[in-house]
């Protein structure tokens, strides 16, 4: 099974040192979650393979001095118009691999930063998506996150009119929203988790499978205003 785990957020300036803090605290976080998906044996670092615009992969260890040489390198990058970002992957057990994708520390007005991690599972294997995106929410402090899958998309789209080719927003199964978005979210929608560490709130939308509830709940934050896109040119890192 395939699954995404997102957040994004407007400009945020940070140093390449912050972002490789936040890439570390990430990196170390995902063997206890996801042993499965590394290669490395329990309670061992693992290495991670990092994919550029252009030459072959390397590997890459999850230390601050890798990391930040590996975003200093894409920060520098012709190629690289804002912030710094990076690639990687990790294989694990059979049917397990990992994908990660990212960018941050930039200033554009008219480019959303963002966090992607996919999840390829064999089917019925655990996945803790909740954990995942606190993960995420945690670390990066997005405006605005999700747990969602290729079937969930897809019903957005068909049934709900969601395009994310004009830069709008949805949520999956779960969701994170920022303060000014969760003060927006309708009596009814969604269960809030425990909160992450920042001051945003995990709402679990829907059980696996339900798509339904999850399309209406899209409905329902569109219409509140909780899914309205940062305004362009952004200003603002959050709602």
């Amino acid at each position: 099974m395939r699954r995404v785990v997102r957040g994004f957020w407007g400009p945020r300036k940070e140093s390449i040192p912050e972002l490789a803090g936040r890439w570390k605290t990430m990196l170390d976080a995902l063997p206890a979650l996801l042993p499965a998906a590394g290669s490395a044996p329990a309670g061992q670092p693992w290495t991670w393979t990092e994919h550029h615009g252009s030459g072959r992969p390397t590997q890459l260890r999850p230390d601050e001095a890798e990391l930040g040489a590996a975003l200093q390198a894409d920060h520098d990058s012709p190629q690289t118009s804002d912030g710094a970002g990076l690639s990687l992957t990790s294989r694990g057990g059979p049917g397990w691999e990992i994908e990660i994708s990212g960018r941050g520390g930039g200033e554009s007005e008219y480019v959303t930063q963002a966090v992607v991690l996919t999840v390829l599972s064999p089917d019925g294997a655990e996945v803790p998506e909740a954990a995942l995106l606190a993960l995420i929410a945690d670390v990066w402090q997005p405006d605005i996150g999700d747990v969602t899958d290729d079937d969930l998309l897809d019903a957005l789209e068909d049934d709900a009119g969601y395009d994310y080719t004009l830069s709008q927003l949805c949520v999956g199964r779960l969701g994170y929203l920022s303060p000014g978005r969760a003060a927006l979210v309708p009596d009814g929608v969604g269960v809030a988790r425990e909160e992450p560490a920042g001051e945003g709130v995990l709402l679990d939308i829907a059980p696996p499978g339900d798509i339904e509830a999850v399309v209406d709940a899209y409905v329902r934050l569109r219409d509140a205003g909780a899914l309205e896109p940062l305004p362009r040119p952004m200003n603002r890192t959050y709602l």
